[in-house]
């Protein structure tokens, strides 16, 4: 599956538009993560634990988005887009979304 952030796919043709799909999660903090969060806070550096989740989390989206776009007989993503949003505290929403399309 062809996943771009533009209208269009280069060396391809879109041929069929079959409409808006979207995949998101909803994670979680653990206390566990947190503690070491605020040990770095205090000294500096990158929370590998968060980012580790974050990506682990935009990756679950990409993939239910993929098979929304599968499901309608794309074999594209254009228009690819990510956000984000806190549901309630310690807890946030990957979203991705983006127009499937049949390209050759």
């Amino acid at each position: 599956m062809i996943i771009a952030t533009s209208s269009s796919i280069a060396g391809k043709e879109i041929k069929k538009t079959f409409g808006v799909v979207r995949g998101n999660t909803i994670r979680a903090r653990h206390i566990g993560r947190d503690i070491t969060a605020a040990f770095k806070n205090i000294f500096g550096g990158e929370i590998e634990e968060y980012t580790k989740l974050l990506g682990e989390a935009r990756e679950q989206a990409m993939d239910r988005m993929m098979d929304s776009a599968k499901e309608l007989g794309a074999n594209a993503i254009v228009d690819c887009r990510f956000s984000t949003s806190y549901i309630m505290q310690n807890a946030a929403e990957i979203l991705v979304y983006g127009t499937a399309v049949y390209a050759e």
